[in-house]
Order: C-alpha cells, then sequence, then structure tokens
C-alpha cells in the first residue's frame, strides 16, 4: 500500500455498520415472518415484503457504499406480485397511505434510474455531458436523499401500522424492526449529506 492510499481520507462513518445490521434486522424479521406464517396462504404477496425488505437493504448499503466518496475507485466500486394479489384476491387498490407512498416512490425510483443513469452513462451525454450532466446529477443525488426517507416512512407503514404486520408481528418486534431500525439507517444516511 502505497503512500497516497494511506493518507486517503477513509469512506466509512460512524455508525454505518450499526445501520447495515439496523438494514439487516429489518430483512430478516420481514422474512421470517413471512416464512412462519404459512408462506403459500398468502400467494403473490409473499413477494412484495420480501423483495420490497430487499431493496431496503439494497438502498442502505448502497448510499452507505457511494455517498459521499472521496476517492473515484470507490465510486466506481416487487410491485408487480402486490398488484397481482390484490387482482386475484379482488381487494382494492391504493386504500393505505403505504400503497399510495409506495407507488409514488416507485415511481420516483424510475426516474431516479433513469436521470442518475443518463446523467453518467456515454459522459452524460443526455444531459450535454461535461459539467451539465454534472450539475443534473447533483439534482439526482439531492433528489435520491429526499426518496430514501420516504422509502423508510413506507416501510415502517407497512411492517409497523399495518393489518399484516398487526397480525403477524409482535409490537416490540414491529418496533424493533420497522421504528427503529429504519430510523437507524435514516440517519446513517443523512450523515453523509453534504
Amino acid at each position: 500500500m502505497g503512500l497516497a492510499e494511506q493518507l486517503e481520507k477513509a469512506e466509512g462513518r460512524q455508525g454505518d455498520n450499526f445501520a447495515r445490521y439496523a438494514a439487516l434486522v429489518t430483512l430478516a424479521v420481514t422474512w421470517l415472518v413471512m416464512l412462519i406464517n404459512n408462506p403459500t396462504q398468502v400467494g403473490w404477496f409473499l413477494l412484495h415484503p420480501t423483495l420490497e425488505s430487499l431493496a431496503m437493504l439494497f438502498f442502505t448499503y448502497g448510499i452507505l457504499t457511494l455517498q459521499p466518496t472521496s476517492q473515484p475507485r470507490t465510486k466506481a466500486a416487487g410491485v408487480c406480485a402486490i398488484v397481482v394479489n390484490k387482482i386475484e384476491l379482488g381487494k382494492s387498490h391504493f386504500r393505505s397511505w403505504h400503497s399510495v407512498l409506495g407507488i409514488i416512490a416507485t415511481g420516483w425510483i424510475v426516474i431516479q434510474i433513469l436521470i442518475g443513469g443518463g446523467s453518467i452513462w456515454f459522459g452524460g451525454k443526455a444531459f450535454g455531458g461535461g459539467m451539465k450532466a454534472k450539475s443534473v446529477w447533483k439534482y439526482h443525488r439531492l433528489s435520491g436523499y429526499i426518496l430514501f426517507p420516504l422509502l423508510l416512512v413506507i416501510v415502517d407503514l407497512g411492517g409497523a401500522l399495518s393489518h399484516w404486520g398487526e397480525k403477524n408481528v409482535p409490537l416490540p418486534i414491529r418496533l424493533v424492526a420497522y421504528v427503529f431500525a429504519p430510523l437507524v439507517c435514516l440517519v446513517a444516511i443523512l450523515s453523509r449529506m453534504r
């Protein structure tokens, strides 16, 4: 390891590991609850909480890894299921805050992907390249810092306050997995803002 590599600013932040474990707690509790509560009886719904909690884990890990970075080397370094399930069961769509915010967030994520990718793929040509593309990327990043807390609120509404959560997850576990753990992830992510 060269002297320059030894003097590089560390990318990690205090609390990163705690946030990683918190995101894992949300994932583990969600998957465990789904698997021990007769998963074959819930049909397509099984995919919704399992894939959404996996997405939250990946978003948390991705942001903790990439935002903000000080070295280029480091920088380089389930919706359809719920719709099908509701159609099969003849249930209404978008009746809760969890579902309304969830569909808004899903659309926002697609836009985030397109804008973020467009600002860096092929040198940012989609947005004029160079500094023009870099200025778009700044707004993409700000948008992500607004979107992530919304996603955590959606996790909270779906796990802690939903009929499913109240029916399947004891209150103390709901509080840890769907209130406390997302708050830890939020604090860790917001500590990276600049």
